[in-house]
């Protein structure tokens, strides 16, 4: 089968400091003796922060310390905190809350960082250790034609890109545009890296041979019948300079336009031709980008955690491509794809109905289904795709080529597809694993559908988990507050002495997908003696998650606070559980009351 661009025509088809070393729970110097959970207790987050970078730290004392009070003893601290870690701390002044300034000194890898925070967090005197975060003024991008990209910003129906920016641009991940290569472009040519041609057949290639390492577009030009009985003349599209410019435009440089992850990386990988490409040059395409191999071909030197697919063809997903693409999820890539413009259920349109791919619809301006999006139940999620139909300005701007056959100058354009609304949500996939490198593929799309909004307009047939909402994710991944409804429960629980465990149970229903992965539980429980006390929030599906250990050495009273979970793996709906229960002997509590912020 040979598969086409999925665009508006149908031929035949952080930083050192914050993101990772800031998440666990505060911890107190020594723990004592505890029953095990019950289930599987995954850690924690009580101190989560975008990967925003930082080379110093703020450390809140305890009330009680010398060090909460005077600045010597602060200084002695840092200094002993850094003869531990093995590094060169220093004590910077005083905040006006009474926390001290410490400077992590010069070069510390992220393993250094951590011992220090360690260090911090074994004191029990220590309240708290976060990052001194490096914020910028929050001012939109110079780009002369950023007003003319509605689908980033708009209130309406644009995918609230803006607001993830401060937090994560996508530096430090490759997204593979698998596509018909790459036409220079100035406002895309500093983020290109990389790329392969993998059109085997001369007769689709255009450029006179086989593959190559010139990821180049010759342009896809063709003639009036040239690509089957009645089908017209048509010019070369630039397609994959198009898809390349959503995702990953230079911005901020006063020109053009802003791509959405515009601190990453594109790797132009071109298996689209004359009249489509083959499933066999595809299926290489994704096995290389993810860093697979391929006879005769080099190694990628620039492996892709996520790759866009804005493609597609008739029929089921083979064999073929389900295990190029389930061996490249395996391998840690993302595998985002356009689920078509036929009007019609995805199921049949491949690779929209493959498994582990995140299907992506499209959107017009007032926020529902373009009137071309394929829809159905393997759809995920929905973006900006636009509708030229309803006036030119409606569709997605983004990079091109003036050339009606051949490269000519650089341009700029609106398209409208499924093509257009796939890298939306390829970008803000690159801005997820910037912001927190170990998310998974599963944990991606799961995050992504879990903070979707509902769809503006209306989707006959199914758009997934709603219009995806880059903010919103992108903050719920890097320890963001998410701003979701809250679940709450205020009965009152008493917690026997040294006994059993007790439970206090929250329903939570209307809520589509998985639980996010900055789950916010507050938490008020009044106790004498709160280091005797054990803290599992207990999921759906009984898996335990700790947040409180007990610990002999923290004898201050009552715990009033809020934990953040990562509970992406867990299905948002059903009865959740705050188990608390006192390992020790001669103090009592109760839990007053206790919620859930999705």
């Amino acid at each position: 089968m040979r598969t086409s661009p999925a665009l508006g025509r149908k031929l035949i088809s952080v930083a050192t400091v914050s993101a990772a070393l800031l998440t666990a729970a505060t911890a107190s110097a020594a723990a004592a003796p505890e029953p095990a959970p019950r289930a599987a207790v995954p850690a924690a987050q009580t101190e989560a922060a975008p990967g925003t970078p930082a080379d110093r730290l703020i450390v809140g004392y305890k009330s009680g310390a010398a060090e909460a009070k005077s600045d010597r003893a602060a200084a002695a601290d840092a200094e002993a905190k850094g003869a531990g870690a093995e590094e060169n701390l220093d004590f910077r002044r005083r905040l006006g809350t009474g926390a001290a300034l410490v400077g992590l000194g010069e070069d510390l890898t992220r393993t250094d960082v951590a011992d220090v925070v360690a260090e911090y967090r074994a004191d029990p005197q220590v309240a708290y250790v976060v990052p001194d975060r490096l914020n910028t003024p929050q001012a939109d991008p110079n780009d002369t034609d950023y007003a003319k990209q509605w689908d980033l910003f708009e209130a309406t129906a644009g995918m609230n890109v803006p607001g993830a920016w401060p937090t994560s641009t996508g530096s430090g991940v490759t997204v593979a545009v698998i596509d018909t290569g790459y036409a220079a472009h100035s406002d895309l040519a500093a983020n290109i890296v990389g790329g392969y041609d993998f059109i085997a057949d001369t007769a689709v290639s255009v450029d006179g041979d086989g593959r190559d390492g010139n990821p180049a577009d010759p342009g896809d030009w063709y003639n009036a019948g040239e690509c089957g009985p009645g089908v017209p003349a048509g010019n070369s599209s630039w397609h994959g300079t198009h898809v390349a410019g959503t995702v990953a435009a230079v911005t901020g440089n006063n020109k053009g336009m802003a791509g959405v992850a515009h601190g990453a990386k594109v790797s132009p990988v071109r298996v689209l031709g004359k009249c489509g490409g083959y499933d066999s040059d595809i299926i290489d395409a994704i096995t290389w980008a993810s860093g697979g191999t391929v006879s005769g071909v080099p190694a990628n030197a620039h492996v892709a955690k996520v790759i866009n697919m804005s493609l597609g063809g008739d029929g089921a997903c083979t064999s073929a491509t389900q295990s190029a693409v389930d061996a490249a999820v395996n391998r840690g890539t993302t595998v985002v794809v356009a689920a078509g413009n036929d009007n019609d259920n995805v199921a049949g349109h491949s690779p929209g109905n493959c498994n582990n791919v995140i299907s992506v619809a499209a959107t017009n301006r007032s926020g529902a289904k373009a009137s071309y999006s394929n829809y159905g139940s393997l759809v995920d999620i929905a973006a900006p795709g636009g509708q030229t139909g309803t006036g030119t300005a409606n569709g997605i701007y983004s990079t091109l080529n003036s050339g009606t056959r051949t490269p000519s100058t650089e341009s700029y354009a609106y398209y409208q597809g499924t093509s257009m609304a796939a890298p939306h949500i390829a970008g803000l996939a690159a801005l997820m694993k910037s912001a927190e490198p170990a998310l998974t593929p599963a944990q991606i799309e799961s995050a992504i559908k879990t903070n979707a909004r509902t769809l503006p307009g209306s989707c006959s047939g199914g758009c997934g988990a709603g219009l995806a909402d880059a903010a919103r994710t992108v903050q719920a991944v890097a320890g963001g507050t998410p701003t979701g409804p809250t679940f709450s429960s205020t009965s009152s629980v008493a917690v026997p002495d040294a006994g059993a465990a007790v439970e206090s149970p929250i329903t939570v229903s209307g809520r589509s997908g998985n639980a996010p992965a900055a789950l916010q539980v507050q938490v008020d429980i009044t106790h004498t003696y709160r280091g005797d006390l054990v803290v599992d929030l207990v999921a759906p599906d009984g898996s335990a998650y700790r947040l409180k250990s007990s610990s002999s050495s923290d004898s201050a009273d009552d715990v009033r606070t809020t934990y953040s979970v990562n509970a992406s793996a867990e299905t948002a709906d059903g009865t959740w559980k705050l188990r608390v229960q006192d390992v020790a002997a001669q103090d009592t509590g109760r839990i007053n009351a206790w919620s859930l912020t999705f």
